[in-house]
């Protein structure tokens, strides 16, 4: 059929066109969801370090305007230039990039320092033959490892983390990430002239970057128990892990208290997220009430002044021989308290009282734990009773200890994040506590 023989067809109306695309939503629209990874238009953001002469700028690409020092992530690209003012006389431009792990015990041990890992760029050199000028502009790009190895193990590559114990004995230990960029330029002033106004960091320059790799559970945080009579308590679900204790009695005519403590059984928690918990007491009428004074209280009340509690506890632990000394591992930690628990009263019936609540994570914890060398930061959630007269107290004191992790992101329903096995036992102390809990995977999403 010819093609001038074609029949011709009208416009569509406007009102079943298919509307152009916009990252914005209009007026009578709304956004369902969105990856902040992909926000379109995202205008490219520099961090950028000069000379105190200016002569040599370290420019690090793809940071948020808002940071005060470079952040990176599980396994990300280190990107940037070696900008340089005068490049008259300029023989070499190298770039370097390397994490540092050091571990000082204060009269005990002496210094440890790990170099995780270390890379250099020469990004130019000077032909002898071909008398050409630096370029003002040199890009370099180096890929973070995601582990590093030490004494035949492997370990995560730590995030960038300080630590320090006060007294003797005690402890200091910092995780360090930096770049460095070096210019050579050979002068002919006399020695004596260049010492004075020509200073060897007029051609070089460094900056300390933060290494934080984002992990996330594995899981989403499960629906809350219901306490009812007809289950003395709350119902046993395969979502909640039940950690049951005894409470023993310390007077004649008052039983034993059953403790049981319900958590997630996940036990990988987001920080910006408060951890649910609930608790039950069982034991005969009579002891209960000899126990309610002990029992957790609710509504505004210093933690200080609970006799019940629920802390997030948090041990720093620095071995700088990094190894068993004697049968024993000569080891120094400091124990701090990261999170406490609020209480709620859910229901109190024949032989069992109940309650519920959520742990709340301070502002200023910005990472998990981890492990690295003679390095390690183990999270833990404490459950105690303790009376303020034991010796008057109906009951003896209640510790129970749970290693738990943290991470940075929520679960979201894409989630490719942590794996754990089994954990230790549920009550364990001192620096035993280290080994009670498996490794937490790390995720680039």
């Amino acid at each position: 059929m010819p093609a001038a023989s074609l029949p011709e067809y009208d416009a569509p109306p406007p009102h079943l066109l298919s509307p152009s695309y916009t990252s914005i939503p209009r007026t009578h629209e709304s956004r369902l969801a969105l990856n902040p990874r992909l926000r379109p238009n995202r205008p490219p953001r520099s961090f950028v370090k000069q000379t105190k002469s200016g002569n040599v700028s370290l420019r690090l690409v793809g940071q948020d305007v808002r940071v005060v020092l470079p952040v990176y992530g599980l396994g990300a690209c280190v990107q940037g230039m070696v900008e340089i003012s005068k490049t008259e006389g300029v023989t070499s431009v190298e770039v370097q990039i390397e994490g540092t792990l050091k571990m000082v015990e204060i009269a005990e041990g002496g210094t440890s320092t790990h170099r995780l890992f270390s890379k250099k760029s020469m990004l130019w050199i000077k032909d002898r033959i071909q008398d050409a000028l630096c370029p003002s502009s040199l890009r370099f790009s180096f890929s973070l490892p995601t582990t590093y190895s030490d004494r035949d193990k492997t370990y995560f590559l730590p995030p960038s983390f300080e630590a320090h114990l006060s007294g003797l004995p005690g402890f200091r230990a910092h995780v360090s990430y930096s770049v460095n960029a070096v210019v050579v330029k050979p002068n002919d002033v006399p020695n004596m002239v260049k010492s004075t106004f020509f200073r060897k960091d007029d051609w070089t320059v460094s900056t300390p970057i933060l290494y934080l790799p984002r992990t996330r559970p594995s899981a989403p945080m499960p629906f809350p128990l219901v306490a009812t009579a007809s289950s003395s308590g709350f119902a046993d679900t395969p979502q909640w892990e039940l950690l049951s204790s005894i409470v023993a009695a310390n007077r004649r005519g008052i039983r034993d208290l059953v403790a049981k403590w319900y958590i997630p059984n996940t036990r990988v928690f987001c920080i910006r997220q408060p951890i649910p918990f609930h608790l039950s007491f069982h034991s005969d009428t009579d002891s209960l009430l000899a126990f309610l004074p002990f029992a957790p209280a609710t509504g505004l009340i210093s933690p200080k002044r609970q006799v019940t509690r629920i802390q997030l506890m948090r041990q720093t632990t620095v071995d700088v021989r990094n190894a068993i000394v004697l049968g024993t591992k000569p080891d120094i930690w400091r124990v701090d308290c990261i999170g406490e628990g609020a209480f709620r009263n859910v229901g109190i019936g024949t032989g069992w009282a109940a309650f519920t609540g959520d742990i709340f994570i301070s502002d200023g914890v910005t990472l998990g734990g981890f492990r690295a060398s003679g390095l390690s930061v183990r999270d833990y959630l404490v459950l105690t009773m303790t009376p303020p007269d034991l010796f008057k107290s109906p009951f003896k004191e209640l510790r129970m200890v749970v290693p738990i992790r943290l991470a940075t992101d929520r679960w979201n329903d894409d989630s490719r994040g942590v794996g754990l096995g089994a954990y230790g036992r549920s009550s364990i102390t001192s620096s035993e506590e280290l080994a009670a809990s498996s490794e937490l995977v790390y995720t680039s999403h």
